[in-house]
């Protein structure tokens, strides 16, 4: 069944503005929806409909300017805002009241889901009726549990669409395209031949005056607890039957569930956190995190995060996954690098300076490419050559990809319950770490490449940022 009626709770955020507005314009520019189709925005502001007519149609002019003015018109017209508080169950009914089933989107802080879900659930909602919510599902693994049990009090699961915009980005479809769609990679898509998978988004952007969600978040919750971790399942998971979300999902969880568990040792030895200090990043001087406006430095909020991951499973006992997170840095660099081990043999001399193959799935900009070693200009000498290729632009932006589906009711790139459990039971035993003191909070300079390589540790081979380190005393 199609759903022709959205409310979105958070309607004056970053998110709703950068993000759905533009996405709804997208569906509307392509034919996706019509004029049947309506938006009620809710929040605290004392505004009127005209009002947030007046600020969406801002937002798109900002965040949508390519797409075209017809469709930008056709969004903001659709629109209607009604104050309310999302605790209120009162104020929550009458956003979502009428006949027609409607799907209620939380862009809110995940520390308000419980409250809202409540509300929805004393207020009621229309047969039929769905509900979106924004990761992170849950502050911590007790948290996504009592959710789960509220959504469950709610609606059936099928219902219930945790979304996660990285799922709908083409690029990362594209990973298992490349995957399972090519004789050539999945025989060798094992740890016999992959040594280590790194999954990396690294931005040049520093708070950008999120600091009312970031300061409470932190780097390891805000990417590699959920956007990583859901990349990670795509390049690790066993072969689906069919992209149907029922397969797609069972195998998901498969790899979560595989991931060993990391001990005290384990996290002071592989993984780090750390925050920006002042800096010149690119061509504008960024503060230091701590003197941001809106953030509490007693939090000793982390910009960036890392964690060394292995998954107990005959396809990948020995491969490291090496999950990496950081803002204000000095170059943007998103992407899945795969790195493959180096030949047994080589017959060229030893004095050849050659490096593995490394298939890299850029995430933004999209692009594919592969790293591999020919012979160069003179005999018997190598050179190391790039292979890459551009991908086409996507019909639909990821938010217009995730909104479609819930639209259509079409579960299989959200998150489900058991899933978003098993997320927190792998970063549980590194959040308790933390919070014990266990991993020192480094700096790092805005503008640079993060904080400074460990030293290596004599007798051990890695060539890569993380080395062993000794487990510190109480903290």
């Amino acid at each position: 069944m199609t759903i022709r009626r959205l409310a979105v709770f958070g309607a004056t955020g970053d998110l709703t503005g950068r993000y759905l507005l533009p996405a709804l314009a997208a569906l509307r520019a392509a034919g996706r929806i019509d004029d049947r189709f309506t938006m009620t925005g809710a929040s605290r502001e004392e505004w009127d409909g005209a009002r947030y007519r007046d600020w969406a149609a801002a937002q798109l002019e900002r965040h949508g300017a390519a797409l075209p003015a017809e469709a930008r018109r056709a969004v903001t017209a659709s629109a209607d805002y009604r104050r309310a508080d999302v605790t209120d169950p009162a104020d929550v009914g009458a956003v979502v009241a009428g006949d027609d089933p409607v799907a209620v989107y939380l862009a809110l802080p995940p520390a308000l889901f419980p409250a809202a879900v409540t509300a929805l659930h004393e207020a009621g909602l229309p047969r039929g009726s769905r509900i979106v919510l924004e990761k992170p599902f849950g502050e911590d693994l007790a948290g996504a549990q009592e959710l789960n049990r509220l959504l469950a009090d709610l609606v059936p699961e099928s219902a219930v669409f945790r979304v996660d915009h990285f799922l709908a980005m083409t690029t990362v479809q594209n990973v298992l395209g490349s995957r399972l769609a090519n004789r050539v990679l999945e025989p060798i898509w094992n740890s016999t031949h992959i040594a280590e998978i790194e999954i990396v988004w690294d931005e040049t952007l520093a708070l950008e005056g999120r600091a009312g969600y970031y300061d409470h978040v932190g780097a390891l919750k805000d990417m590699v607890q959920n956007h990583l971790l859901q990349l990670l399942c795509l390049v690790a998971m066993e072969p689906p039957i069919s992209l149907g979300e029922r397969d797609l999902r069972d195998r998901k969880v498969d790899v979560l569930r595989s991931v060993r568990l990391l001990t005290d040792y384990d996290v002071a030895n592989r993984t780090r956190r750390a925050r920006y200090s002042s800096g010149r990043c690119q061509d504008r001087e960024v503060p230091a995190y701590a003197d941001e406006e809106g953030v509490d430095a007693r939090r000793r909020t982390e910009t960036f995060a890392e964690v060394e991951l292995e998954l107990d499973s005959w396809r990948w006992a020995g491969t490291r996954f090496r999950l990496r997170s950081g803002k204000a840095l000095g170059r943007d660099r998103k992407e899945v690098a795969v790195r493959f081990r180096s030949v047994p043999h080589l017959p060229f001399g030893q004095d050849q300076d050659v490096r593995p193959n490394v298939l890299r799935f850029g995430l933004e900009p999209e692009s594919l490419s592969l790293d591999v070693t020919a012979t160069g200009a003179r005999t018997e000498t190598l050179t190391q050559l790039s292979l890459t290729a551009e991908m086409d632009p996507p019909d639909l932006p990821a938010y217009g990809r995730l909104l479609l589906d819930v639209l259509n009711g079409d579960p299989a790139l959200s998150i489900r319950s058991d899933e978003a459990e098993e997320a927190w039971r792998v970063l549980e035993p590194v959040l308790s770490a933390w919070e014990r003191g266990l991993v020192p909070l480094e700096e790092y300079p805005a503008g640079s490449d993060g904080p400074e390589p460990r030293h290596a540790t004599p007798g051990r081979r890695d060539d890569l940022l993380h080395q062993d380190a000794v487990l510190p005393a109480d903290s």
